[in-house]
């Protein structure tokens, strides 16, 4: 009999398993499971060995086969230069940036230290990036990251998979530009933005890459800020959707792509990707997302704040099994989860009966 890593290794290449798989390629670690580990939350960013007992904290402590490394989204951003803020006082949060660091997108190019060039045999826009190379990876925190990876992999790997996150470009943007610039840039110098999002989607398929090389069995897009339901339809097939096609082509297979909010009127654009699974949360219909990604995996959408952690156990079994009828590829948590997240939920989640 295959293991839990075994089938969902294979559910990524394609193979559809009954009973569908659980595991999460998002942020799942809990209070409960760092401080087994006698960890406190803030400490674990900068520290690969502290990283990865936190990232396996959550399959040590309930059985879920699954571990996400990093544990925050800001690391390719810290890598431009971003402050962050790890809120090493007080109640337990994740990293956050604390301002922008362009304050157009014009920047961005400079930024990185990558050019824009056409690709005459596509038609298409493709960038050169000189500035992230092996050793500026080994000396940022993407390094720690890879190292806290490999140690994943050497401790629990055999039990559980590994997901590589990063953010979506258009959420790294949003992360480095002053927003309200942004948003006028996108309206008056939209050829702008698309290059600076060509620029972030080359530089995101480096960090992906690596995080593959140090042992991630596949990598995960976070594009909470590029999500249609964040900027609307119109706005993301204009500026996101060819910027995620580019991150996608450039990633190692295989690769799943995460979305928040009401995507419901977006779902055939988000099967233009070329991602291998689409992650929804609670907030879009599974059976309309079902009859629309026929030819992609969808996996969701246990509602992280409502059922997981401020439900009990009955809610969590009952989310479960909807989604299950609904059809979806493999049932994950719809977002990260909340850190106080009961491991008792966890494990219900989880339950394979």
């Amino acid at each position: 009999m295959k293991s839990q890593r075994e089938q969902i290794l294979e559910l990524l290449q394609g193979r559809k398993f009954d009973p569908q798989p659980v595991f999460s390629g998002l942020i799942h670690v809990t209070a409960e499971g760092v401080e087994r580990e006698g960890l406190a939350l803030h400490e674990v960013h900068k520290d690969a060995g502290k990283m990865a007992r936190a990232a396996a904290s959550t399959f040590k402590l309930t059985g879920m086969p699954s571990a996400t490394l990093p544990l925050d989204l800001c690391a390719p951003a810290e890598a431009l230069g971003a402050e962050l803020n790890f809120y090493e006082g007080g109640v337990a949060q994740f990293p956050q940036v604390k301002k922008a660091v362009v304050e157009s997108v014009k920047e961005i190019g400079e930024l990185i230290g990558g050019r824009v060039v056409p690709n005459d045999s596509e038609g298409r826009i493709e960038t050169t990036t000189q500035r992230l190379e092996t050793r500026e990876l080994e000396n940022s925190r993407i390094g720690v990251i890879c190292e806290a990876i490999g140690l994943v992999k050497n401790g629990v790997g055999k039990e559980v998979v590994i997901s590589g996150m990063i953010p979506g470009p258009y959420t790294l943007l949003l992360y480095l530009c002053n927003p309200k610039n942004l948003f006028i840039e996108m309206k008056k110098e939209p050829q702008a933005v698309m290059d600076a999002l060509f620029h972030l989607s080359s530089f995101l398929a480096e960090i992906g890459s690596a995080y593959r090389n140090a042992g991630a069995d596949f990598i995960t897009i976070h594009d909470m800020g590029g999500s249609p339901g964040f900027i609307g339809p119109a706005k993301y097939e204009q500026f996101v959707l060819p910027a995620e096609k580019m991150l996608v082509e450039k990633l190692p297979k295989p690769c799943v792509l995460s979305v928040c909010g009401d995507v419901t009127k977006s779902l055939d654009l988000l099967n233009q990707t070329g991602a291998d699974a689409i992650s929804i949360d609670q907030v879009t219909d599974l059976l309309t997302a079902r009859k629309a990604l026929k030819d992609t995996m969808l996996f969701g959408n246990i509602d992280p704040v409502g059922t997981l952690w401020r439900g009990d156990e009955v809610q969590v079994a009952e989310a479960v099994v909807r989604a299950k009828e609904a059809g979806v590829d493999a049932v994950w948590p719809g977002c990260d989860l909340v850190i106080q997240t009961p491991s008792e939920h966890i494990k219900m989640m989880t339950d394979r009966r």
